[in-house]
């Protein structure tokens, strides 16, 4: 996978009748080593979560239950990627914006992470952010 745009990425959907499966292996499903996961749910209605951007990390990020919105940001124009099947997963490169909102009850994002985590890699000031991007 060599397009390091933002994109949505179908996940492998097996259907069985007594349950259906998906599956997320890096560098096959995801563009990137995984060296992180995790999760976030129980999002009070109205919060936003994320409002930052990484210098390195790399991230996947699949709705396994209800939706949500994934806000992005290039310095240049905003898209939005509404989240609502398990087997569809944002994929979202270094250097991006995001933020995530409008949580439904319930639900349950999964983060997929290039990186491990480290502080120093975050950047929240916005104006910073604009400033990197020129």
């Amino acid at each position: 996978m060599e397009n390091n745009e933002p994109r949505i990425i179908a996940l492998p959907k097996i259907l069985d009748k007594r349950g259906n499966l998906s599956v997320i292996e890096e560098w096959k499903n995801v563009p990137f080593k995984i060296e992180r996961t995790y999760w976030i749910y129980d999002v009070p209605g109205g919060e936003a979560r994320g409002g930052h951007a990484y210098k390195e990390n790399q991230e996947f990020i699949v709705a396994l239950s209800g939706s949500f919105d994934v806000i992005l940001d290039n310095g240049k124009e905003k898209r939005t990627f509404s989240l609502n099947r398990s087997y569809y997963g944002l994929y979202v490169p270094k250097g991006i914006w995001r933020e995530m909102n409008n949580f439904s009850t319930n639900s349950l994002a999964l983060i997929l992470s290039s990186t491990a985590y480290n502080a120093e890699d975050y950047i929240y000031d916005y104006e910073q952010f604009l400033s990197m991007q020129r």
